[in-house]
């Protein structure tokens, strides 16, 4: 296996994941799976594909795809009344428990 039972307890660490020893298997035979997978991609020869900006290939026209719309810009006016709605703010800010103990 490419992945340690020590690196899967790590990221469940940093992760703040409690997780049972068969977890710890479990997890630790689906990462090893990804890195193989991850190999295998570095393997494919790709020296004859060029690069895409975009998953939708452009001959197909902006017609084929009506769902992307154009990038113009709106305005969002909303902050006022969000903040308005907060149990705790003071404009621009959020006040907010603590949550981060480490």
């Amino acid at each position: 296996m490419k992945i340690s039972r020590e690196e899967v307890l790590r990221i469940a660490e940093l992760a703040h994941l409690g997780l049972s020893p068969e977890e710890v298997d479990t997890y630790r035979g689906q990462l090893d799976g990804i890195l193989n997978y991850i190999d295998k991609l570095k393997k494919i020869d790709i020296s004859n594909i060029e690069p895409m900006a975009q998953v939708l290939h452009p001959s197909a026209g902006s017609d084929a795809h009506p769902e992307l719309r154009g990038d113009t810009p709106r305005p969002c006016d909303i902050a006022d009344a969000v903040l308005a709605a907060a149990p705790d703010a003071e404009k621009p800010f959020f006040r907010v428990p603590k949550v981060i103990t480490r």
